[in-house]
């Protein structure tokens, strides 16, 4: 290949190397680096020299080298680095490296950013936990409550020397208590299945399947259709639920998964409402989209759990939100729907001056760009288009 040839093929293979997510760091038989892209020095493996001006990779790279050049097997390991000027963040940055001989004493060092798949691992072993504790309580009432009901229900046995037998008082207390822990086991059991059934709806929604079509939807039948779910809810508990501004309106999406989301911030202002309190629904319209507003007259929300109140299963009041029967997952319900059809849901609230919840939904179809991607996916075939 003649010389020129060589060198433009060196030039694109360095390009290439420049290029990548990756970082590359290419150590000679001294340990000293050859070849490092930006996406190593980014990721800081290199280290200032002896010497002033060189530079030096760090020394977890030198070692796993040489280990490399000892058995002439490759190496794989990950370790976690400080964060540095051009890679700021909250947490370590998680770095997979993989070493190979490439001949000559050199060694080739692959560095892989690991950093989100970790955080996302945590957040998958987090999920499980809060689901296993979850369901553990509702299961474990569910338990006790059954060999309560056993026991009050047990036939008392013979007489002993002319002992008295049980009274009516006693069997009418007997069936009471027995009334009383099938109202318990009820109450577990409803509460199971809720949060079962709703843990099955946030997985469909954060699944990979396409949502469906969009559609026009009435905003006065949503209003209506959430009126009717939590009637029964809003009367139990003594909350008047009112509705205000703008009528006629129509927004885009799937009807069903709407109105559940709205009902979700109904039910959710009535059970951290006070007896006699009022949950308003107020309706609006601007920036090509319907605002759909719930405001309540109930406890508000701390700051410090504000940001983080739309996580699976985090509540700002664990014991009151489980007496009065919620799963913990309605608002992360609600915020997945909210990003399917292309809106959002926001919270203002002041401790003890009660929480507004708005969700905004497009109020015009979709725009040529979504149409078409989704007819190129249809021409390509099955492929996950996703906006980076």
């Amino acid at each position: 290949m003649p010389d020129d040839q060589q060198a433009g093929l060196s030039g694109l293979g360095r390009r290439t190397i420049d290029s990548l997510r990756a970082g590359v760091v290419v150590l000679d038989a001294d340990d000293q680096p050859v070849l490092v892209n930006p996406a190593a020095r980014a990721m800081g493996l290199l280290r200032t020299g002896t010497t002033p001006g060189s530079m030096a990779a760090h020394p977890l790279i030198r070692t796993l080298a040489g280990q490399v050049r000892r058995t002439g097997v490759r190496r794989e390991i990950e370790l976690d680095l400080p964060r540095g000027r051009h890679n700021v963040g909250p947490d370590p940055l998680g770095v997979h490296l993989r070493a190979m001989g490439i001949g000559g004493g050199h060694v080739a060092v692959e560095a892989v950013d690991v950093t989100e798949s970790h955080r996302l691992a945590r957040v998958r072993r987090d999920f499980v936990a809060n689901v296993s504790h979850e369901l553990k309580t509702p299961i474990g009432a569910l338990q006790l409550l059954a060999e309560a009901l056993l026991d009050a229900t047990e036939p008392a046995g013979p007489s002993i020397a002319g002992a008295a037998g049980p009274t009516d008082a006693d069997r009418s207390a007997d069936v009471a208590a027995a009334r009383r822990f099938a109202e318990r086991i009820q109450h577990e059991s409803t509460r199971l299945g809720r949060l079962v059934q709703e843990l099955l709806e946030l997985t469909r929604l954060q699944g990979a399947e396409p949502q469906p079509a969009p559609e026009p939807v009435a905003v006065d039948w949503v209003v209506a259709e959430v009126l009717d779910r939590t009637r029964t809810t809003a009367a139990a508990r003594r909350v008047a639920v009112a509705v205000a501004g703008e009528r006629g309106l129509t927004v885009y999406g799937n009807d069903n998964q709407i109105a559940t989301a709205v009902a979700n911030l109904v039910e959710n202002a009535i059970i951290y409402s006070g007896e006699d309190t009022t949950v308003t629904v107020t309706v609006g319209s601007g920036d090509e989209h319907v605002q759909i507003a719930v405001a309540d007259q109930g406890i508000g929300i701390a700051p410090t759990d504000v940001d983080r109140i739309f996580e699976r299963f985090y509540r700002a009041d664990q014991a009151r939100s489980r007496s009065t029967g919620g799963t913990g997952l309605g608002l992360a319900i609600v915020k997945h729907i909210a990003s399917n059809h292309g809106g959002r849901v926001e919270v203002s609230s002041t401790l003890g001056g009660g929480s507004t919840f708005t969700l905004r939904l497009p109020a015009r179809p979709p725009d040529d760009l979504a149409a078409t991607l989704q007819s190129a996916e249809i021409e390509a075939g099955p492929a996950e288009l996703r906006q980076v």
